[in-house]
């Protein structure tokens, strides 16, 4: 294993451990390079693993400090809630509150999932942990046609994407993901032990296979305890695209120069 994967475990099972608490600053890179005898540059490559990874804040002029315990979703794909916590170094936990087979109609799924409304799909509402504590609401509906027997299955303490692909060798596509701030109401509170009123996620998906939609889930997330992080990215064919005509579009646009903030040698005033 290379060094920086070493350091990096380590000073991950530090901060798991307790023995860093959240907002306490860590070792300097000096300290942490004598500690574990390597490199600065083996100590950088560790501790930005950790800052990507959401376990460790920089603080310009101040230093870097270990994370509260919120939940970071990283970089995003479709993975499942027990996948995301279990990167984090979590251990994720499900408590089925809620097991039923109804109607598309019923569940108001049913142009979601693209079936007739009498179909039947099956619905559950779980509360998600992380290492014990409460972090969100899960509902999720799936058909019953695509899926036979799957309303017999116990989903306490599994993942969901696990036990479709081991059942039914099926693997998520892509997923949309819609993100609303909402707050939380006195059930919802409830069993998310946290006050009325409080912050939330509110998050509807709809993931699809390789031929359609095959689940629809809406979440409710405690903002205290999770939060996203998106990486925005120019694709590659688009850059090359903008870098040989961002300046003449912005030009004939605009009539500024882009490089002088005054108006092109070109333009015309109107």
């Amino acid at each position: 294993m290379p060094l920086y994967m070493q350091v990096e475990r380590s000073l991950r099972t530090r901060i798991v451990s307790g023995e860093w608490m959240p907002g306490q600053q860590i070792p300097t890179e000096d300290q942490l390079c004598s500690t574990y005898g390597v490199s600065r540059i083996t100590v950088r490559q560790a501790v930005a693993n950790l800052v990507a990874q959401g376990m460790i804040a920089v603080e310009r002029g101040r230093g870097r400090f270990v994370r509260d315990s919120s939940v970071v979703a990283r970089e995003r794909s479709v993975t499942s809630f027990t996948t995301e916590l279990l990167e984090m170094g979590l251990k994720a936990g499900s408590l089925v509150l809620d097991r039923a087979v109804l109607t598309a109609a019923e569940a108001m799924v049913a142009d979601e999932l693209d079936v007739e409304p009498t179909s039947l799909v099956v619905r559950w509402k779980r509360l998600r942990t992380g290492d014990g504590e409460p972090m969100g609401l899960q509902t999720s509906v799936l058909p019953i046609a695509r899926f036979p027997g799957l309303e017999e299955v116990d989903l306490e303490g599994r993942s969901l994407y696990a036990v479709l692909f081991e059942r039914y060798g099926l693997l998520p596509a892509k997923a949309v993901d819609t993100f609303t701030v909402g707050s939380l109401k006195a059930f919802d509170a409830g069993l998310l032990n946290v006050e009325i009123g409080s912050p939330a996620f509110l998050v509807e998906r709809l993931t699809f296979a390789t031929d359609g939609p095959f689940e629809y889930t809406q979440s409710v997330m405690r903002g205290d305890r999770y939060r996203v992080r998106l990486v925005l990215a120019t694709p590659p064919q688009v850059a090359e695209v903008r870098a040989g005509a961002g300046i003449q579009s912005w030009t004939e646009r605009t009539g500024m120069d882009p490089g002088s903030g005054g108006p092109s040698p070109n333009s015309t005033r109107l």
